[in-house]
């Protein structure tokens, strides 16, 4: 199978690489870039933004592997992200995840039969002041309860199609 970047994603990569001394200094960004247009960072999209960037794979690899942010296997249109660090987990981030799982029909790892949601539970989303704390996307929630989990899933839910 090959992949190519689009016509959009080109011109932003050559924005990057204006923006950064180095081709390694925008990996980052293409990386995010690449996540964002292809859904997720396979071995493939590895391959692809070496190429593009003149960098060895093992440095894309290297950089992909090491963040957590970059998914390396596909994930749901909206993707939960659960605090389950110190700070959340005192304050109910286990309430948090049953409240997921319950609603959902899925646990840690896994994700909706339609798509829609995954679930993975993270070590810190910088909330502690107002943990609990998830992430949906690029969305951060805080100060969460059960009841209040379950509201934002509906929203998400009534979105769904729209994003």
């Amino acid at each position: 199978m090959t992949i190519a970047f689009s016509e959009e994603a080109e011109a932003k990569i050559k924005e990057y690489e204006k923006r950064y001394p180095t081709k390694r200094g925008a990996l980052i960004p293409v990386l995010k870039l690449a996540q964002k247009e292809f859904g997720y960072i396979s071995q493939d999209v590895m391959r692809l933004v070496a190429e593009r960037l003149g960098l060895p794979e093992s440095a894309v690899i290297n950089t992909a592997t090491f963040y957590t942010m970059l998914y390396k296997e596909p994930v749901g249109k909206f993707h939960i992200q659960v605090c389950t660090n110190v700070s959340c987990y005192l304050n109910g981030s286990d309430m948090i995840v049953d409240a997921v799982r319950e609603k959902l029909g899925i646990n840690m790892g896994e994700t909706t039969p339609d798509g829609m949601f995954s679930l993975e539970g993270v070590q810190c989303l910088a909330a502690c002041g107002n943990a609990p704390a998830m992430q949906v996307n690029e969305d951060y929630y805080e100060s969460l309860t059960p009841e209040k989990v379950v509201k934002i899933i509906d929203e998400l839910k009534q979105k769904g199609g729209d994003q």
